[in-house]
C-alpha cells in the first residue's frame, strides 16, 4: 500500500542561510520543478525523496534550539561515505554529534540546521 516517503518539508526563517547550508556546505542539488507558490521555498532531491524548505513565519514547528540531540525529532539521510561527510562538516565547522557505534547497525552523525531542524546522517 506504501510505496515510501516523497517529501519532509521542514520550516526555515532565512532561506538564504538555509540556502548555503543545504547547497554550498551539505552540497544538495536543487529539484527545479517547485511550482511558484506564493511563499519562499525549495525543493531538494535526495535519492528519491524530497526535502522541501518551506518559509513560514507563523509556522509552529520549530525547535527553537540549534542544539544536537539524538532523540528529538529529525530525519535520515543515508549517506555511501561518511568520511567525505565528517571532513565537510569538519571544513565548514558545522557542530555534530558522531555516534559510530550505538545500538543501532549504522553509524550515525546528527546535525542541526541554522533554524534547529536535526539530521541524521547513516551508513
Amino acid at each position: 500500500m506504501y510505496a515510501g516517503i516523497h517529501h519532509v518539508s521542514l520550516l526555515v526563517t532565512n532561506l538564504k542561510e538555509s540556502l548555503y547550508f543545504y547547497e554550498g556546505i551539505l552540497g544538495f542539488k536543487q529539484n527545479k520543478k517547485r511550482p511558484q507558490f506564493d511563499f519562499p521555498g525549495v525543493w531538494y532531491d535526495i535519492g528519491d525523496t524530497q526535502l522541501h524548505l518551506i518559509v513560514h513565519p507563523d509556522g509552529k514547528a520549530r525547535r527553537n534550539t540549534t542544539e544536537i540531540d539524538s532523540r528529538d525529532g529529525h530525519f535520515a539521510v543515508r549517506v555511501t561515505d561518511m568520511d567525505k561527510l565528517l571532513k565537510t562538516l569538519d571544513v565548514h565547522n558545522i557542530p555534530y554529534v558522531n555516534k559510530p557505534t550505538n545500538k543501532t547497525e549504522w553509524h550515525q552523525v546528527f546535525v542541526s540546521d541554522p533554524d534547529g531542524n536535526l539530521i541524521e546522517f547513516n551508513v
